[in-house]
């Protein structure tokens, strides 16, 4: 057994087996989101880390109001939706990260006769600079308000892919 720069080898029929003493810790952070992933090593101060709070169970999902000018906004489906309130409101329940990393930037609505289009925005509070991220998923919910009561409309996520029509084979 032979250790060099905190790697210890060991020999066994002729292949070397390595086994990590060290540790190399990676970690994304809310800029490494939005594009570089943050490197830091053990001895590296960690800065400040998002709380690891959040609800207790899957079946808690705690409410998030909008935050409005996240960077990295972009769009993310939702789990599901309870018509609340008579139907003049729904609840949108997802899965998502930890805030400050991950936070709901806005929740567009269009009504039709038909339909109502439910799309959730997230992105990163522009305050969270510099902040390690945990990847953990937590479930949160909003609500949000329709302008008529929701009746007999199908609810659809607005951030769900549209299928891809089939290539017409050339005549």
């Amino acid at each position: 057994m032979r250790t060099i720069h905190g790697i210890t080898t060991t020999t066994v029929a002729g292949a070397a087996i390595a086994a990590v003493v060290t540790t190399i810790l990676t970690v994304t952070t809310a800029s490494g989101a939005l594009g570089a992933p943050g490197r830091i090593s053990p001895s590296a101060s960690p800065g400040p880390v998002a709380p690891a709070v959040g609800p207790s169970s899957p079946a808690d999902a705690g409410p998030v109001k909008p935050h409005r000018r996240t960077l990295g906004t972009h769009k993310v489906r939702w789990r599901s939706v309870k018509p609340i309130a008579h139907g003049r409101k729904l609840r949108i329940t997802w899965w998502s990260g930890v805030a400050p990393c991950t936070v709901l930037d806005r929740v567009k609505t269009k009504e039709t006769a038909r339909k109502v289009v439910v799309t959730l925005y997230e992105g990163t509070d522009p305050a969270a600079k510099d902040t390690m991220c945990i990847s953990i998923a937590i479930k949160k919910s909003t609500t949000v308000k329709l302008r008529a009561p929701l009746g007999k409309r199908k609810i659809v996520d607005g951030a769900k892919p549209k299928p891809t029509p089939e290539p017409t084979p050339p005549a």
